[in-house]
């Protein structure tokens, strides 16, 4: 059991009620707090709104948000969540009051202080995101089946360089692994017969919630 302080304060760029577009949760309704702020700076990240702004809000006040909506599952998301140290804080008291909580992380960061109870939903940059640089590899140590690893691919080149790093890192024995089609860089239909070609253990995905909502940023 986490050791929440309830007056803790994080920066929150939004809380908002949804469809999971995304991971093994795609489809459920689910609450979605997005952290402010981000170290990274990927090619083709959608939600550079949350780099900065927000507000501050204590985590007794974000459990309050967030239980209006009587949600099941709750996805804690950014920006890069974990770069609020605070952030731990938050997971533990969401697992605390009976939420199945997901951490969206772009693995540039520490995952292995992260409550147990929370699925880590972790990135590996590829070439093409102009932060490959930034992976911290030492991260797929602490990956368990709990958890899911992401590509968002932009073109053959980082779909090649994916698969070698999967077969490399044996990463389908380790959890499962989804490749996603960068919105605008990369056709879904074409990533789709690569993985049938090559036979891939991965889950292919496109955002559902752009397909839903495609002129809402975010969402």
């Amino acid at each position: 059991m986490s050791q929440s302080d309830p007056g803790a304060q994080l920066r929150i760029s939004e809380i908002f009620f949804s469809i999971q577009g995304e991971t093994r949760r795609i489809g459920l309704p689910t609450v979605f707090i997005r952290l402010t702020g981000c170290p990274l700076r990927c090619t083709y990240c959608d939600t550079s709104y949350a780099f900065s702004g927000g507000e501050n809000m204590g985590i007794s006040e974000i459990l309050g948000r967030v239980a209006e909506y009587a949600p099941r599952y709750v996805c804690v998301t950014g920006g890069e969540p974990l770069a609020q140290k605070n952030c731990l804080l938050l997971l533990g008291a969401l697992c605390d009051a009976g939420y199945e909580v997901s951490l969206e992380t772009g693995g540039a960061l520490d995952i292995g202080a992260v409550d147990a109870r929370v699925m880590r939903v972790m990135d590996i940059k590829t070439p093409a995101s102009g932060e490959v640089e930034k992976n911290r590899w030492g991260n797929l140590a602490l990956l368990t089946p709990h958890d899911e690893i992401k590509f968002v691919l932009c073109d053959e080149s980082d779909y090649r360089w994916a698969r070698e790093i999967m077969s490399q890192h044996r990463l389908a024995e380790k959890c499962e692994v989804t490749f996603s089609p960068a919105q605008g860089s990369l056709d879904a239909t074409q990533l789709a017969e690569w993985i049938l070609r090559d036979r891939l253990a991965v889950r292919m995905q496109v955002q559902l919630h752009k397909v839903l909502w495609p002129n809402e940023a975010g969402r």
